[in-house]
């Protein structure tokens, strides 16, 4: 996801467990949009508004045991309804024709592992696209897509925001905690080029002698093992605002002269990433497990709250960024309230996706821009709500169930029909 450590929602983020054996993450990959607002007063989580959602199709599962269950193809895919009644107008179709439209040239050229499309597939619509009118995106989707169901359809749909947060380009008064550039003696080692049995993982470390070792963990990095390097990108005013932010991947910084410096991922640590939500939880310390609920207890007991953010051990790394962004999984800035991370393997990078869940604020056509760590299946989505309080609000509780429809151009799909 937008250069951010989870691909995927914070909240997610926060409550899992990543992976082990000191292969980098899956979210230390991605691009990433990011969360907070300073000082936590704001941003409280959005209360839902409920909605019903439309009912998945019925479907039989491929039962060929040589079938490939890790794709959509191989998962298998049941043709949709009609879908000119089922996309609303509005801004959300609006928005999400505009995020379509600056996915096309990448779209049409990239290869879509979900084996649902080819990159000529997209030629018409995104033809059409680039001079379609705005005011009736709805049809535009209606006119030139038709909609599969991949799997069972049985949607899961987190949220994550980009965050702005105080900080500074210079250490000052209220401004101490460094936010580091990726240091040089970070490297990383493709597996794959040792032996055929490792290919597709990779470790990340330092050199030390003769030796490839781990790169410094969290708590080491806190305790100053970068200062003096002349890594500092910048300095956040708050570690709690700023954990969250790392944990996003990319954010905004409000700086003390009223400007602002957008921040991106640059890279990770290796080392394993671990839910503190989840410690958290199992530890009596929290009960409903938000993300307001993890920096009310971080604020109120700073001391415990350190050391709670330390056991992850997971440490994010920032470059500045001056163009367009945040960027996502595709290389094209993600659209507040119209771009999802999905998982390659089942949606197309570029595709639109008609949610349909139990809260109505997500509902309607999104376009698969982004990944996410945590973002791993088919029918599973972290919707971007972009940045400032309502979507940190929005964001930061984000939960919602339901079915999900993929919108592939139309013919494609009778490929897909079993023989």
């Amino acid at each position: 996801m937008i250069a951010r450590q989870s691909g995927a929602a914070l909240l997610a983020a926060l409550m899992l467990s990543a992976c082990a054996g000191g292969v980098i993450p899956p979210s230390a990959g991605g691009p990433a949009p990011t969360r907070p607002v300073s000082g936590g007063s704001s941003g409280e989580a959005t209360r839902p508004v409920p909605a019903t959602p439309r009912p998945t199709l019925p479907v039989d599962l491929p039962a060929d045991p040589a079938l490939d269950k890790a794709t959509a193809v191989g998962l298998g895919v049941t043709r949709g309804p009609d879908i000119a009644s089922l996309i609303p107008s509005g801004e959300r179709s609006r928005l999400a024709l505009q995020a379509f439209r600056i996915s096309c040239p990448t779209l049409m050229r990239r290869t879509d592992t979900s084996g649902l499309t080819k990159g000529s597939d997209w030629n018409n619509a995104c033809a059409a696209a680039s001079s379609w009118p705005e005011a009736s995106a709805s049809e535009f989707f209606s006119r030139y897509f038709e909609a599969v169901q991949v799997g069972d359809g049985t949607a899961f749909v987190t949220g994550y925001y980009e965050p702005e947060i105080s900080g500074s380009r210079t250490r000052q008064a209220g401004y101490d905690v460094p936010i580091y550039r990726r240091p040089t003696d970070l490297i990383d080692v493709d597996l794959g080029q040792f032996s055929d049995s490792l290919k597709g993982r990779t470790i990340r470390g330092k050199v030390n002698g003769t030796k490839f070792v781990p790169f410094d963990d969290r708590s080491q990095i806190v305790s100053g093992t970068l200062a003096g390097r002349g890594l500092e990108l910048a300095y956040a005013a708050d570690p709690v605002e700023f954990f969250f932010l790392q944990v996003q991947g990319s954010g905004r910084l409000n700086l003390p002269d009223g400007g602002v410096m957008r921040i991106g991922y640059d890279g990770q640590n290796g080392r394993d990433y671990t839910g503190i939500g989840k410690l958290m939880k199992d530890r009596g310390l929290i009960q409903a497990g938000s993300m307001q609920d993890i920096m009310q207890y971080l604020r109120a007991h700073p001391a415990e709250g350190a050391a709670i953010m330390n056991e992850n051990k997971s440490f994010v790394f920032f470059r500045e960024l001056t163009g367009a962004g945040p960027l996502g999984a595709l290389g094209v800035p993600v659209t507040a309230e119209a771009t999802v991370a999905a998982d390659p393997k089942f949606i197309p990078l570029g595709a639109p996706v008609l949610l349909s869940l139990d809260r109505a604020e997500p509902n309607g056509i999104w376009i698969a821009q982004d990944t996410g760590g945590a973002i791993k299946g088919a029918n599973r989505f972290d919707s971007f709500w972009g940045a400032g309080a309502r979507a940190r609000g929005i964001a930061g509780g984000m939960s919602g169930r339901g079915s999900a429809l993929i919108l592939l151009p139309i013919g494609s799909a009778a490929r897909l029909a079993k023989p």
